[in-house]
């Protein structure tokens, strides 16, 4: 009888089973190591925190300091040699297969759990049971699956063992790094791998997250959707948890003059200017400057477009060579790339004076409006009347 399990079900119904339990610790995962603890985005209620701290370590044996520390410092240091995890320093297959092994290695430096896992819980549970043990709560999962559900509860079991290390360790972190589409130019490589984030939580939209770290809400446009962020407004309708922080929405006033809150929605949301002006500068002068070239030239602007536009590729060697041959051949294309790196020293040079930073963006705007560059004036006609509103 124990190994039919005390609850018999179909095939469909033990992959059912399997896909609640998994997505349950998925949503653990991101609403309460990720959003929460990690960065603070919203606070929940002690039962529903509790409850996700008791899930987690039946799931994965997580502890929620070394979590939390691991992935502040992936922010910190990404995509550099400190990174824990990065595809770019690491190696895309390693971070895919052996994101588990490369979280383990990361939790035993006892700098990186000072440094960066403060404020995590450290109650008795914690410190006695859950960190002390982490492997007892995989032991009870699998024997409560098998005394549930008997011989498909052990693959049930093993489902849920390799569903974080897989979909979270590895592919967030390794595909998320490295392959999709971005809304907005970190200076880091992360992506958002599809405009749906249901099967990971919403984490799959992974770029967005990374340019609004502290933002609850994963998803930007209306057409991405972040499953995580409904299960948040869920458990806020029922007064289990409250939004501290979501990425604000974008806005254009037309007529409006440069100000101290232009310059702070410009600095605050640079990453969608970056991307912004690649789209709508950078992509179409490419375009119009490579009708009158030979096809030589046009691969060389072709492939000088991404070394323009894109902020984490580090201009080394010969990619370097490339961007430098293609401004050489054009005039129009140097200009253009010289004005996104003037916009990008109004936030990159340290500088509290706001005063100072308007007067350096009134005067880029009226340089570029100056250029006869008919993206450029567009663009700079837009940052006038930049803005953003709080949602």
């Amino acid at each position: 009888m124990l190994f039919e399990g005390l609850i018999g079900l179909s095939t469909l119904g033990y992959v059912i089973v399997a896909l609640v339990l998994t997505h349950i610790t998925i949503a653990g995962v991101t609403i309460f190591l990720h959003r929460h603890q990690s960065h603070h985005a919203l606070s929940l209620h002690p039962v529903v925190s509790h409850f996700f701290r008791f899930w987690l370590w039946l799931t994965t044996g997580m502890v929620t300091r070394e979590w939390v520390a691991i992935h502040r410092k992936h922010h910190a240091k990404c995509e550099t040699e400190e990174d824990p995890h990065s595809p770019k320093t690491r190696g895309l297959l390693t971070v895919l297969f052996a994101g588990a092994w490369l979280y383990r290695k990361a939790a035993v430096n006892q700098d990186t759990l000072e440094k960066y896992g403060q404020g995590t819980p450290d109650d008795w549970l914690e410190r006695d049971l859950y960190a002390r043990n982490p492997l007892l709560g995989i032991i009870l999962m699998g024997a409560l699956d098998l005394l549930l559900f008997g011989g498909a509860g052990l693959v049930i079991f093993a489902v849920q063992m390799i569903w974080i290390p897989l979909w979270a360790a590895g592919v967030i972190n390794g595909i998320g790094h490295f392959w999709g589409y971005r809304n907005f130019e970190t200076a880091d490589a992360s992506t958002n791998i599809i405009p749906w984030g249901i099967l990971i939580g919403g984490e799959e939209l992974h770029n967005n997250h990374h340019a609004h770290a502290a933002s609850a809400r994963l998803s930007s446009h209306w057409w991405e959707f972040d499953i995580g962020w409904f299960y948040i407004r869920l458990l806020a309708f029922f007064k289990l948890a409250k939004i501290r922080r979501i990425a604000p929405k974008v806005r254009n006033m037309a007529g409006k003059h440069i100000d101290v809150e232009t310059v702070r929605a410009i600095v605050r949301n640079r990453f969608h200017i970056m991307k912004l002006y690649g789209l709508k500068v950078i992509r179409p002068v490419v375009s119009e400057v490579r009708v009158s070239v030979d096809r030589k030239t046009q691969r060389l602007f072709r492939r000088a477009r991404k070394l323009m536009t894109r902020e984490d590729i580090p201009l080394e060697g010969v990619a370097k060579d490339t961007l430098d041959k293609a401004l050489q051949q054009s005039h129009v294309l140097k200009t253009v790339y010289e004005f996104k790196q003037q916009l990008k020293e109004i936030w990159v040079k340290t500088s509290n004076n706001q005063a100072g930073r308007v007067k350096r963006l009134q005067a880029w705007c009226v340089e570029a409006e100056q250029t006869g560059i008919s993206a450029l004036q567009e663009f700079a006609h837009y940052l006038r009347g930049y803005t953003l509103q709080e949602v």
